[in-house]
Formats: structure tokens, sequence, C-alpha cells
């Protein structure tokens, strides 16, 4: 079997590294002041930053499934079986559209993973799915494979300013207006299919990395051991908002001296999550290798 691996831009994963990896990406359409723009295509990260900095009216949407069926046939016409890879359905309908299309009219052929994961978790799912597809795999097996380890990875992510929070209704304007006196940087976490506050009250950004990197530990040595008794086979990786990465690659130096690790993958969050916590956000997260158990 041939089979076609796609995801959308809230993987992260531009369209430039898609063709790299031998992948297709679905870009994200944004609403700004109006007007239609698609991530990666006509809307870059310097520019999407421009316009939230601006305070301008900045929204997302969900990709038409037109545009996504249309992908999808023109992908069969080469390939047998398609596995799908969009954000999580908790934080978005165009996974449950994907769903309810692929099971009606692509039966077999379209497999849909509805894994809850964002951004770089997402990425690493659609990593892990060139690598089974490489291995052989079909289209289905991916696809059980990957459900099966969909809550086996973590985000915490501290967040820069309160606006977007305010904005989204996750805080009161009121707790904003203190937490900017006081010039809170809060952590939140991704776990699944939701953005929860995880400690709000943080004063520095010194003091939020170490949040961070005790909450990462917690989940390193707590959840993701109890899945097979072992620490020492979690993808790391740190991940921020805005076109400055130098505060972020600071950040990786520390994670891998924390964790006595070599590798950890830098990149920016997708700029879905953007939209909701704006720019200066900084953060870690985690995701279980597959284990040799679930590729027999």
């Amino acid at each position: 079997m041939k089979v076609a691996i796609v995801s959308d831009s809230n993987s992260g994963i531009t369209q430039a590294e898609a063709k790299e990896l031998g992948i297709h990406i679905v870009p994200m359409p944004f609403t700004i002041e109006g007007e239609e723009y698609f991530e990666d295509i006509n809307l870059s990260q310097e520019s999407f930053y421009n316009k939230l900095l601006q305070d301008v009216s900045v929204s997302t949407s969900q990709p038409s499934i037109g545009l996504v069926m249309s992908l999808w046939d023109d992908l069969l016409k080469e390939f047998d079986q398609i596995v799908y890879i969009p954000m999580s359905s908790g934080l978005s309908e165009s996974c449950a559209s994907a769903l309810r299309v692929a099971e009606v009219d692509y039966k077999g052929k379209v497999f849909v993973v509805d894994n809850q994961r964002i951004s770089v978790t997402q990425k690493q799912s659609v990593l892990d799915a060139i690598e089974l597809a490489n291995k052989g795999y079909n289209g289905q097996e991916i696809h059980d494979i990957l459900m099966k380890v969909k809550m086996h990875s973590d985000i915490y992510i501290m967040v820069d300013t309160l606006k977007y929070l305010r904005k989204g209704g996750r805080i009161t304007p009121a707790a904003a207006a203190v937490g900017g006196l006081l010039k809170i940087k809060p952590v939140l976490r991704i776990f699944g299919e939701k953005l929860d506050k995880y400690r709000m009250m943080n004063r520095t950004l010194e003091n939020a990395k170490r949040i961070m990197i005790e909450a990462a530990k917690n989940s390193i040595e707590g959840f993701l051991k109890d899945i097979d008794g072992r620490t020492d086979n979690v993808h790391l990786s740190v991940a921020y908002t805005g076109t400055d990465n130098s505060v972020a690659l600071e950040f990786v130096e520390l994670v891998k001296k924390e964790f006595k690790v070599e590798n950890v993958v830098c990149n920016p969050l997708s700029l879905s999550v953007s939209c909701h916590i704006g720019d200066g956000a900084l953060a870690i997260a985690m995701s279980k290798a597959l284990s040799e158990e679930l590729l027999k």
C-alpha cells in the first residue's frame, strides 16, 4: 500500500518542510480585518505578528471541507490510502467535519486521526505516521497506533501577556488588569483537547521556566512513565510565539541540561495557538516515542 500522510498547518509544519518530508499540509485560514488569509501561503509568521501587535481583529476558522476533499481526491490518484492528522477535535470542528466525510465518501481510503493534539505534539504524530508508513504499515494500522498513543503527550506554555486570555474569556478583565500591573506570566497546559490554567501567579520569566521544567519532570516521571515504566523514550521540544527565538534557544540549553539530553527540537507554536496567547510565549512539550510493542 502506498500511504499519503496529510496534516494541517496547526502542526507547525511549513509548506517547505512538508515537501522535504514528502507529506502534504492543509493551510489554516485566518480572518484579519474581514479579509481571509492562509497560513504559510499568503500569511507569514512575520506578517501575522505584525497584524496581531497592531491589535487588529484576528480570528481563525476551519479549512473548507471542499478544499480538504479536493486534496484527498488528487492524492488518491497516486496513493492507495491517506492518513489525515488534523488539529484536535476539542479545539476545532475541522476534525469532526473530516471524520464525517471520510466515513461516508472515503471509507477504507482515508483514515482521520482524532488524536487530540496540536502544534509540536501534533507534529510528532505526523513524524510518527511517516515512520510507520515507511515501515510498511497501512492506513488503518497507522490510524490505530496513533489513536492508542494519543494521550501520550503534554505541553506547558508560559504566556507573556494576559491580553489574549482576557479576549478569549479565560480570565476576567479585572484579573487581567491586576495581572498586567503585577507583570504576571501564567503557565498554561495543553493536555488532550483542552487549553487550561496550570500556575497563574508567576512574576518572572526565570520563575516560569522553572515551573515548566518541574511540571515536565512530573509528567515524565508520572503518567508518561506509567505507560511502560520508562523515562528515556520521550521526545522533548521547546516552542515559542513571535519572530524572536532567542529566549527559546536559551531555554533549549536549559532543558538539555536539566533533562541530560542532547537533542531538543525548537519550533514556533502554530499561529492558531498564538491567536489565543499572543506574542512572547514560551513552551516545553513532551511526546512519548513509539514503543517496540506497538510496532510488532
